[in-house]
């Protein structure tokens, strides 16, 4: 039997897909190990959404191959994807034994590391430009947490001009709505008490079954499969957060009150030039619908800062815009140039000093929004799911339904389980509770 590590860059969909090779790899009677032991086979599920995901992904693949001086390496992943021919020139590769498995190709990749032929190199990539259908990756448990990631969706249509991902992943495509819930039933059945529904574009959902299927239609029947799981969307496109979905949201119990909107910038010129297919004041109003109808909902949004051409003028108005909105955090990125996109070719490019200073103003103010909304719940009690291991200072911790970061006293009992809390006072990024009376048993 062999002993078999998995590392895993990026998103959440990489996540899914690697916990579907440790289901595979188990279920074939090996043994998944740590970064510190040795392995016989190595599996690294790379990145390459920004150019120091790309660099970060060579790097793992260098210090696996050292630390493994013996194993089979098998590369997949984005960065597999679009950098097969640079890692085939890698020193560190040159004389070992190891394959390269395109994402259209993952589901080939567990069967690719164990077979017998003792080939030196192995290059599966497919076309992804020619992919028709999702690969089935199935997974029997997302590893020890009570939180797992469903993808549902892989492939995107929208071609961003800063974006590497359509090239990497391909065109939209959808699992059918009769795996994803059996694939629901199964993480029920293991103990998962919350599923995360994951995919590239999310949104895109369905597009491509026919029959009516889209997302709100997947998550009803979902929550009325497994009520006694919560769900939660992991990001959507503004344009796609419908009034059918908010109102499924606000009137299904275990569907969390908690959406999280790309932005990229506040300045209608910007968004044009990043192939945003929105305006500022169509973004304003999909927000304002969401604070309307889900009143305590967590809004969570992502804004690039430094996109070639932003002048201080439209970071301004992009500031200006964004403290206008109600909304609870910012995830703030520097825009990094990702070599094969339409944005690389630009010739405006924003100084590193000046993309830092604006993502450090960015950053402040989503420490003000996230502040204030924490304090606009003290006192107000919510469901809350408490993770399986206490934090660095002994408490137990846990989210609740509207995304508020809870640290709280009691005993290991309460350790993967859902417990009503009520909110008490924010503390930094997170908020001190105690467990509701009328919940202790």
């Amino acid at each position: 039997m062999k002993k078999v590590f998995i590392s895993t860059l990026g998103c959440k969909v990489n996540q899914y897909e690697s916990a579907a090779f440790k289901t595979r790899f188990e279920d074939a009677g090996h043994t998944i190990v740590g970064s510190k032991d040795k392995a016989d086979i190595v599996i690294i599920n790379t990145c390459a959404v920004t150019a120091n995901a790309g660099s970060q992904s060579r790097q793992t693949v260098r210090h696996s191959v050292r630390n493994n001086p013996d194993a089979r390496i098998i590369i997949t992943g984005c960065f597999a994807e679009i950098g097969a021919e640079e890692l085939s020139q890698d020193e560190e590769l040159l004389g070992r034994e190891y394959s390269i498995v395109g994402n259209s190709k993952k589901d080939s990749l567990v069967l690719n590391a164990l077979q017998d032929e003792k080939e030196l190199q192995q290059i599966l990539l497919g076309s992804i430009d020619d992919a028709k259908e999702i690969c089935r990756l199935p997974v029997k448990r997302f590893g020890d947490r009570s939180r797992a990631y469903l993808r549902i969706q892989d492939g995107c249509n929208s071609y961003c001009t800063y974006c590497i991902v359509p090239y990497t992943r391909g065109a939209s495509r959808s699992l059918p709505r009769s795996e994803v819930m059996e694939q629901a039933r199964v993480f029920a059945e293991e103990g998962h008490r919350e599923i995360v529904l994951t995919g590239i574009h999310l949104g895109m959902y369905g597009n491509d079954l026919g029959k009516n299927e889209n997302l709100v239609s997947l998550l009803a029947a979902l929550s009325d499969l497994t009520p006694q799981i919560s769900y939660r969307i992991s990001s959507l496109e503004p344009t796609e957060i419908t009034d059918d979905l908010l109102k499924l949201i606000r009137y299904r119990n275990n569907i969390q009150p908690h959406l999280h909107v790309p932005l990229q910038s506040g300045d209608d010129h910007i968004l044009n030039r990043m192939n945003r297919r929105y305006t500022t004041a169509e973004f304003g109003s999909i927000i304002k619908k969401c604070n309307q109808i889900l009143p305590d909902s967590a809004l969570g949004i992502d804004i690039l800062a430094g996109f070639p051409g932003e002048t201080e003028q439209h970071f301004t108005n992009s500031l200006s815009f964004l403290k206008s909105l109600d909304f609870t955090y910012l995830h703030v990125f520097p825009y990094s140039i990702r070599p094969g996109t339409v944005a690389a070719t630009f010739s405006d490019h924003i100084s590193k000093k000046s993309k830092k200073r604006r993502v450090a103003i960015l950053r402040e103010l989503s420490d003000r929004k996230k502040n204030a909304f924490y304090k606009s719940q003290t006192g107000k009690t919510y469901p809350a799911f408490i993770e399986g291991k206490r934090g660095s200072n002994g408490c137990l911790k846990g989210f609740t339904g509207n995304y508020i970061a809870v640290r709280l006293n009691g005993p290991d009992s309460l350790l993967n389980k859902k417990i009503r809390v009520k909110l008490l006072s924010p503390a930094g990024g997170h908020v001190w509770a105690e467990r509701e009376k009328s919940d202790e048993s």
